[in-house]
């Protein structure tokens, strides 16, 4: 778990990707010669701050979003949302401007309306992000930020053994979206890929359960192709990884862009549930990563 605790400290929330680019780009050049099978590493100009890592012959693409939520400074001491997060007073929230490091707290009126408490004025437009307090147990991780710094981990680890696949790591997620268009573009004109799996992390509801699987969602607020995933669920069931169905009216991923996309990209979300969404304390059963991983080490095989 050392590596998801590194990726969950790491600031990057929508639209500030570069530091986890960075990471990912060190921890790839380091661990690869260990790898069974050597990527080829796509990143820089016309990707933005997105990292394609092709293996062998791929017919099947990955994807996990970089970013976080959070917030951005705006006048005197208001805060604007980055995507969604949960906001509650007392919360600590960090980052850095110009004058240096801040570590501050948020405060939210009787309006719901954001604010920081800090000695000094933060500079315009810098982004805070909750404050990382990792905790493990023997059958749980706690900290903010496991959506989706899970979903990355997922890769990095199914990276070790891969043959054969595309691992794409995509920005700006948690705030609309918005790189999955000219990656998609990329690896269906270089590679004819037109299998997507999404590697991000959902809800805890009264049909999911933490411990008892992966989750293979049938639908958020958009529906994926029908034989796709029953192909997936055929395979799951092959394989005897536990696993759990979702079927949800609400909320929305990479997968939706990959959907609305001018090209004939299927597509289907399977990750972790977490409890206490979108706050500094998200919670996941170590039994659901597990399974997690090796449900997609079968995938990216079978598909």
């Amino acid at each position: 778990m050392n590596l998801l605790k590194q990726l969950c400290q790491i600031h990057a929330p929508s639209g500030n990707e570069l530091g986890m680019k960075d990471f990912i780009l060190d921890f790839v050049d380091r661990e690869k010669d260990k790898w069974v099978c050597q990527p080829e590493i796509f990143h820089g100009h016309g990707l933005q701050d997105c990292i394609i890592l092709k293996f062998g012959t791929p017919k099947t693409a990955a994807f996990a979003h970089m970013d976080s939520i959070g917030f951005t400074v705006r006048y005197q001491n208001q805060l604007v949302a980055i995507g969604g997060p949960e906001a509650h007073s007392g919360y600590k929230l960090v980052g850095e401007d110009s004058l240096g490091p801040i570590e501050c707290e948020l405060e939210v009126n009787k309006d719901h309306q954001l604010f920081y408490k800090f000695a000094r004025a933060i500079d315009r437009g810098t982004d805070l992000v909750f404050k990382c307090e990792f905790e493990e147990t023997k059958t749980e991780v706690t900290s903010c930020y496991l959506d989706n710094r899970l979903g990355v981990y997922n890769l990095l680890k199914l990276a070790e053994t891969l043959e054969n696949g595309v691992l794409v790591f995509s920005c700006w997620e948690e705030h609309g979206g918005g790189s999955i268009p000219f990656l998609v573009r990329f690896i269906y004109e270089k590679w004819q890929i037109t299998q997507g799996l999404i590697s991000d992390i959902t809800w805890v509801t009264d049909g999911v359960y933490p411990g008892e699987g992966v989750v293979i969602s049938i639908r958020d607020r958009n529906i994926p192709r029908k034989s796709y995933i029953k192909r997936i669920v055929q395979i799951a069931n092959d394989s005897k990884i536990p696993y759990q169905l979702e079927v949800e009216a609400s909320g929305s991923s990479d997968g939706r862009e990959l959907q609305i996309s001018p090209y004939p990209f299927d597509w289907c979300f399977i990750g972790a549930p977490e409890e206490n969404v979108h706050s500094p304390e998200e919670k996941v059963h170590k039994h659901d990563i597990v399974c997690m991983l090796e449900l997609y080490k079968v995938l990216m095989k079978n598909l």
